[in-house]
C-alpha cells in the first residue's frame, strides 16, 4: 500500500501488525509498562496474547475501558497518571516499557524517560514507536514529531545504553530501542 495515496486508515491498518511485532519483542517480559497507552489497545492486546501483567498510563482516561481483565482471566491495568511522575512504580520493577505514538504529545519527555529509566530493571528494553517527522501522519494531523536521532538522544541522556533506531512500514513508522544498562560490578 503506497501511504500517499492513503489517509488515516493506513495506521489503523498496520496497528495490528504493530501489535504482534511489539508483542514478540517484548514475550519475555513479565511485567510491561506502557506509557501514554490511550484507549488501552496494546495493554489488552499483551495482556491476551501473552498473559502478561501489563500496566498502561496516560494523562487522561477518557477512552479506557471498564473492564480489566480479558477473556481468559488475564488481568490488566489502566491508570490516569502523569507519566513523569510514576509513584506508584517502584524502582526496577518493570521488564520492559513500550510507549507507542504517545511520545510526541508528551510535554515533558526528558522528565518521562528519565521516569522509565528509573522503573526499567536492569537489563530491561524501552521501545518508542511513534510517526516521524515528515511522515504521513504529519500531513494528516499536522502535529510535530520527533525524527529517530532527536529520539535516541532523548534515551541516552536519560540513560539508556545501546540505542537504536529507524523508520518501518514504508518510513511512516519510527521504531527506537534502548536498554537500562545492567548494574557493573562494584556498583550498587
Amino acid at each position: 500500500m503506497d501511504p500517499n495515496a492513503a489517509n488515516d486508515d493506513f495506521y489503523e491498518q498496520i496497528k495490528p501488525r504493530l501489535h504482534r511485532r511489539i508483542g514478540r519483542e517484548v514475550r519475555l517480559a513479565h511485567r510491561i509498562l506502557d506509557l501514554g497507552c490511550g484507549s488501552c489497545d496494546l495493554v489488552r492486546y499483551l495482556a491476551a496474547s501473552y498473559g502478561q501483567e501489563v500496566t498502561g498510563v496516560d494523562i487522561s482516561d477518557g477512552s479506557f475501558p471498564s473492564r480489566r481483565h480479558t477473556a481468559d482471566g488475564s488481568h490488566y491495568h489502566c491508570l490516569k497518571r502523569d507519566a513523569a511522575h510514576l509513584t506508584f512504580a517502584k524502582d526496577g520493577s518493570a521488564d520492559a516499557i513500550v510507549s507507542m505514538w504517545a511520545m510526541h504529545e508528551m510535554a515533558k519527555p526528558e522528565a518521562i524517560l528519565r521516569e522509565a529509566h528509573r522503573i526499567l530493571r536492569p537489563g530491561g528494553e524501552i521501545f518508542i514507536i511513534d510517526f516521524p517527522r515528515d511522515s504521513l501522519a504529519q500531513q494528516l494531523w499536522n502535529e510535530d514529531y520527533y525524527r529517530p536521532g532527536e529520539i535516541e538522544a532523548l534515551l541516552r541522556n536519560a540513560g539508556f545504553e545501546q540505542v537504536q533506531g529507524r523508520v518501518i512500514e514504508q518510513e511512516q513508522v519510527m521504531w527506537v530501542r534502548g536498554y537500562r544498562p545492567r548494574s557493573r560490578t562494584g556498583e550498587s
